[in-house]
């Protein structure tokens, strides 16, 4: 469906302003302005995104689920796949000014808030989803760089090391684009790979994706636990890896599946040159001792 079908349908006979939204390279998004005064947000999923692991029925119960605690923007109705949800006036936090120790701060509040929401009907586990990106790229002709058996061999490490955990709603896209600011608290959108899984996969995948350095990761734990307990860092150096072998291989799955216009096979390259710069590094090779 087009947008234009989209909004002719939940809103007949009312004057719509259609704008297309920046952002994102799965999905495609749409500021809708209704009479000239009530705004909405308007996604329409891509092609084959399940493909990616996505169940649209999943991400609709974590998006409601979001906005229950506050979180996520209100949601308004989901049709065919295509989520609309109120407008989230706001702005996309800079990179640099979520390293901050006062974003950092209200970050951890956020996702105190997401974890402690109530449960999702998915599970989100990093090890099994690498596992199936490989599988989906192979099925569909692509090539899985050699850099995956490598990276496995350490995520059966990981695996071991963390053992089981206890699952908690988790966002599990923690990507810069997906924070608002609405001036008075951080709020998270686009829910599909939302779970029940690890919350220091969270963490770490906010970390590793803003780049915080050791003293400020030291911050987001004492921030999100109240102190910085050993265990607690060990799991977040560990998992920043797994952040990394996740994204690698959705840029694999999306190398082999995705009609758009988007380097993908490059991007991939770009997780396993950074997990390896993090398998490197001393404070993960203590972490995965032990």
């Amino acid at each position: 469906m087009t947008p234009e079908e989209i909004v002719a349908r939940l809103w007949p006979g009312r004057d719509a302003e259609i704008a297309v939204l920046g952002g994102g390279i799965t999905n495609h998004n749409f500021k809708v302005t209704i009479d000239g005064e009530e705004e909405y947000a308007l996604r329409i999923a891509g092609r084959d995104t399940e493909l990616l692991g996505i169940d649209r029925e999943v991400e609709h119960e974590a998006s409601l689920a979001a906005a229950a605690v506050g979180v996520g923007p209100e949601v308004v109705t989901c049709v065919e796949g295509c989520l609309v949800t109120r407008f989230v006036r706001g702005e996309i936090v800079p990179l640099e000014r979520m390293r901050e120790p006062e974003t950092i701060r209200r970050v951890a509040a956020t996702l105190r808030a997401v974890h402690g929401g109530p449960p999702l009907p998915a599970r989100f586990n990093s090890f099994r989803v690498v596992e199936s990106y490989r599988d989906t790229a192979l099925a569909h002709g692509g090539a899985v760089p050699p850099a995956y058996d490598r990276a496995a061999q350490v995520a059966r490490r990981i695996e071991t090391t963390r053992g089981p955990v206890p699952e908690r709603p988790c966002h599990n896209d923690l990507l810069n684009a997906n924070f608002i600011d609405d001036g008075s608290r951080i709020r998270i959108v686009d829910w599909e790979y939302a779970g029940m899984g690890d919350v220091f996969f969270d963490l770490a995948n906010f970390a590793i994706n803003h780049e915080l350095d050791a003293e400020q990761a030291q911050l987001l734990l004492e921030a999100y636990a109240g102190a910085v307990r050993p265990g607690d860092l060990r799991a977040l150096t560990l998992m920043r890896f797994m952040s990394d072998f996740r994204e690698a291989m959705w840029g694999v799955v999306q190398a082999s599946v995705s009609e758009l216009d988007f380097d993908f096979a490059g991007y991939a390259a770009e997780h396993f040159e950074r997990l390896a710069r993090t398998e490197g590094s001393p404070e993960f090779e203590a972490a995965l001792a032990g």
